[in-house]
């Protein structure tokens, strides 16, 4: 937690900051940073996240944890969500798998699915807690009844592989379709790889072109090994689409380049 002196430091500065517009900000961005400083907790949360990972303002994760921590004061639910991860990866603060648990768990109680996804993966990985699988599989199938597409297509994975449930393939099928269809890129990847080994290949295509802009690595890589199983004739310009993002992937995924 951050110390209450600092967090005062930063409200003594709000009378002053309201007068003054950030010079380099986008309007759009400024009235963000302003709602933020009135005291509106979604804007402090986003404000923060301008703060880790912007082309806006230098990065400043000592100050997005500050914006986070005054949010997840008031109980704001994805504000414990952002010092959960703030405290899994090690922005501004030391990492902490054991605090980003207690943060994900405070995000989860206050009806967050971002944060009962990301305690799910601590609980199914064994990350700062014993490894517990039928506790994430719980954790998963709420937040996927409740709408998280990310949380579908890990609830679909249990389905097809029988983790913990009487494996469903028929059931994971429709697990997926609604994450794809939720816009998760995991989710449309697994569905298309399902719609082409039922041999539906342009529908599969479809899903793959959805899954393209915003997936991470090992997702293009996975398109990749299968689009050219397929053949590139089939669909060339998907395939060179393809080629010119993992041509551009740095060594490694930023870990800032998917935030929730």
């Amino acid at each position: 937690m951050v110390a209450k002196n600092v967090v005062g430091k930063l409200f003594g500065k709000r009378e002053k900051a309201r007068t003054i517009a950030h010079p380099l900000l986008p309007d759009a961005i400024e009235a963000i940073r302003q709602k933020a400083i009135r005291g509106h907790h979604l804007e402090q949360v986003l404000w923060g996240k301008t703060l880790l990972n912007s082309i806006y303002v230098p990065r400043d994760p000592d100050q997005a944890l500050i914006w986070f921590t005054i949010a997840a004061n008031a109980g704001y639910g994805p504000a414990h969500n952002m010092l959960g991860r703030c405290a899994h990866f090690g922005w501004g603060c030391e990492k902490n798998l054991q605090k980003a648990a207690q943060h994900y768990e405070a995000a989860a109680a206050l009806g967050d699915e971002w944060g009962r996804y990301n305690l799910g993966i601590l609980t199914m990985r064994g990350m700062g807690m014993p490894q517990n699988l039928k506790q994430a599989l719980l954790l998963f199938q709420t937040a996927a009844q409740n709408g998280h597409a990310k949380s579908m297509n890990i609830l679909a994975r249990f389905l097809e592989e029988g983790w913990e449930i009487p494996q469903d393939r028929q059931a994971a099928l429709a697990w997926y379709k609604r994450s794809a269809e939720g816009g998760d890129y995991r989710g449309q990847h697994n569905y298309a790889t399902a719609l082409a080994e039922a041999g539906k290949t342009q529908e599969a295509l479809l899903w793959w072109a959805q899954a393209l802009p915003n997936a991470t690595s090992d997702i293009l890589l996975a398109m990749n090994r299968s689009l050219t199983k397929l053949g590139p004739d089939k669909a060339p310009q998907l395939y060179a689409a393809l080629q010119e993002r993992l041509n551009s992937l740095p060594q490694r995924d930023d870990d800032l380049a998917k935030l929730p």
